[in-house]
């Protein structure tokens, strides 16, 4: 019997890759500086279950440094390495559609930073197909901060609250009682059209709830998402008789593409109870890919480094929960997406290596080369899983 686990930490970089001069980020380095950050605290980093896999010594692999408080050299018990993204962007579609064999080779849209980011003939129209009230933010901002400025003016007047970061996105939040869910999807769909011809990955809802200036984002997040533009891992296993389990944010980053089954859930712990579930259920040749979303949207954008290196902890803690439920024929493949440093200024992702730990009864301990594209942890799992080659990608093991 062969299963596949991908556990996708969202934004854990391991160090800038070598091109990072192109988008600003030489020297980030989400995992280190983290370590230096609890190093300094007096309190360093504890993560005994991920650094046995390897994590440390793949991230010296990554930046030539070993982060402060990691001190195993040897005895690994994962095959460990790092890979650095050919695509060009570093957002959350382009990292993850390479991992699953294919990068994106063009380029995406963007709005500016300009205020108003978004075109008036863009809001304009979808102001005319929707009819809402009018428009509130429409600027690059916090997801956190920007519905807590403006929450109170958007029940009170029925606006919408627009924004946009350096991904490829258009967010549009509102309040799940006041204005109402399914109204919000309906507006992100008319939007999804619009912003087709500006080439734009994804139009995200943001539902949230509270009041008074207190306003918390739900569970209730869907993404409208541009479809990958050829067959990935999913569609592989998918066609070919196996079971796809889409964790998380997954189902939408791959616009439903290859997906089987999706299981929600509200944050890393609801999500890591619901991966110990499907461990349970998975069969033979199933893909499950879990993106543990907290890492990225709590504390990497906030910029929160005491959050990031907590939830970094409580991974660590219940990874032997996962492990003991391992069967005989498993892979597991821990991971990221891009970087999101929360040393680094500003709010954006950052370029850096991805963590390549791949583990399970059966797997040889031992370093990996660093590769050149995220596609190798797929076409690995291709492999293993018996499905047909991705067009990239080189298995590691």
């Amino acid at each position: 019997m062969s299963r596949a686990f991908i556990l996708l930490l969202d934004s854990f970089g391991l160090g800038a890759t070598p091109d990072a001069v192109q988008y600003g980020d030489v020297g980030a380095n989400t995992f280190g500086h983290i370590a230096a950050w609890a190093a300094e605290q007096g309190t360093p980093m504890q993560l005994p279950n991920l650094e046995r896999l390897g994590l440390a010594a793949a991230a010296q692999l990554a930046s030539g440094e070993w982060a402060a408080g990691f001190h195993q050299r040897d005895g690994f018990e994962g095959a460990y390495g790092a890979a650095r993204e050919r695509s060009t962007g570093k957002d959350t579609q382009s990292g993850h559609w390479e991992i699953a064999g294919v990068p994106v080779t063009f380029d995406w849209g963007y709005f500016p930073r300009t205020v108003p980011s978004f075109p008036a003939e863009l809001t304009d129209e979808l102001q005319r197909q929707t009819g809402v009230a009018g428009w509130l933010g429409n600027c690059h901002a916090s997801g956190t901060e920007i519905i807590n400025l403006y929450g109170d003016e958007h029940v009170a007047t029925g606006k919408v609250i627009i924004y946009t970061s350096a991904d490829s996105v258009m967010q549009i939040a509102a309040h799940e009682e006041h204005f109402g869910l399914e109204r919000l999807y309906a507006i992100c769909e008319a939007a999804y059209q619009l912003v087709k011809p500006y080439n734009i990955g994804r139009v995200i809802a943001r539902p949230f709830t509270g009041s008074n200036g207190n306003y918390k984002r739900t569970s209730n997040r869907h993404d409208y998402a541009v479809p990958p533009p050829s067959k990935t891992l999913l569609d592989h296993v998918k066609d070919e008789g196996g079971e796809v389990i889409a964790l998380g944010k997954i189902s939408d980053i791959f616009a439903t593409m290859g997906v089987s089954r999706v299981v929600k859930g509200p944050d890393n712990m609801a999500l890591f109870d619901a991966l110990l579930k499907v461990e349970q259920e998975a069969g033979d040749k199933s893909l499950t890919f879990v993106n543990f979303v907290d890492f990225d949207m709590m504390f990497g954008h906030r910029r929160d480094i005491a959050g990031y290196s907590n939830a970094l902890h409580e991974i660590d803690a219940r990874l032997p929960e996962f492990m003991a439920r391992l069967k005989p024929g498993d892979l597991v493949v821990i991971t990221a997406d891009h970087g999101c440093d929360p040393s680094w200024p500003g709010s954006d992702h950052t370029r850096e290596h991805i963590p390549m730990i791949f583990f399970g009864p059966g797997i040889a301990p031992r370093a990996l080369p660093i590769a050149d594209t995220f596609s190798d942890i797929g076409a690995t799992l291709a492999k293993h899983l018996g499905v047909s080659p991705l067009s990239h990608g080189t298995a590691q093991l």
